[in-house]
Order: structure tokens, then sequence, then C-alpha cells
């Protein structure tokens, strides 16, 4: 069986806490993640001023393909993914390609909406962020999933997000729920 290979995009102020939960339970399912830094420094600054270190910068992987590409939340975080070149076109190859596209918290809005990739496809992101976005089709669930654009409302999500995702990458879902029953976590 194939191992699944999944990117975390982090840049400048992404939300800690999404990034690392989704991290730890694909992880814990035997996911292969790589977290890619979306600038010049592998250091990446999140939203609460934790310094972190990515496996790799994302300008040295334009030509990789993965099988999920997760944008965690973050207020400067998700301004910074959607303002950067290199990260609407990794995006672009990789929906392109009908691989998985997963925004969780603020992202759906504030990277995918600004550069108009959902396309008329149903998600969720935080707040009332929705109102602010005219490509897509807000759903007011935990997670929606339509065609390969997998999206979570926030933070409160994140081991929902990240086991339903594993389920999604076609993973053993016995060995998903040992893992979330190990965790506590109702998903």
């Amino acid at each position: 069986m194939n191992i699944p290979k999944v990117a975390i995009l982090l840049a400048e102020g992404f939300e800690e806490a999404e990034a690392i939960i989704i991290y730890d339970a694909l992880c814990r399912v035997k996911i292969d993640v790589d977290l890619l830094a979306c600038q010049d420094d592998i250091k990446v600054k999140s939203y609460h001023g934790i310094e972190m270190r990515a496996h790799a910068l994302l300008k040295n992987k334009p030509n990789t393909l993965y099988d999920a590409v997760i944008l965690p939340g973050g207020p400067d975080g998700t301004v910074n993914l959607g303002n950067n070149a290199d990260v609407i076109e990794f995006i672009k190859r990789h929906d392109k390609e009908y691989k998985w596209i997963c925004p969780i918290c603020s992202a759906a809005a504030k990277v995918l909406s600004k550069n108009n990739l959902l396309n008329g496809r149903k998600y969720v992101c935080s707040g009332d962020l929705y109102k602010n976005v005219s490509d897509g089709i807000f759903v007011d669930q935990d997670v929606v999933c339509d065609a390969n654009l997998f999206s979570g409302k926030g933070l409160g999500m994140a081991f929902k997000f990240a086991f339903t995702l594993a389920e999604l990458l076609k993973l053993d879902k016995d060995k998903i729920r040992f893992q979330a029953d190990h965790i506590y976590v109702n998903y």
C-alpha cells in the first residue's frame, strides 16, 4: 500500500495549534507529512510568536505532488499564504491534478476565495468570513467535503479534520478509529 504524502503550508503568522494538531494526528496514522515554509527561511514564526522549523522550503518542492495540501489558518498566516504567488501556483497545480485541497479556519476565505480557487465548491470557514466570499458555497458544518476540496471550521475541529482527511486518503478506518479513541476524539 502506498503511504499518502501530505504538505502543510506554513507562512509567518500561521495558527500553530491547527498545524501541529493536524500534523500529529496524521503522523499517528502513518501519513507522510512535510511541513513546508512558504518564505525564504526554514524557520517560521506562528500566530503566537512560536518559532518553528519546517522540513523544507516550498520553493524547493515546486514539482513535488502531494496527495493533500493543508492550509492552516491564522490571521497573518492566511494573508501571507494568499499573497504568495508560489503558494497559489502550488495549490492550482494540486487542484488541477485533483489532489485534496484542505483549508481550515480562515484559509478557505483568505487564501482560496481571495484567489478565486473555491470554484463554486461547498466549504466551511471560521466566524463570519464567509460573508466576503463570492466564489464558493458556505455550509455551516464542522468539516465539509466537495469534490477534492475538504475544509474545516477552525481550531476546535483540528482532530476531526485530520482523522476525516485520513479516511479520505483511504487509510484503514479501524487504525484511524484506534488513534482517535486513543486521544479521546469523537470524529
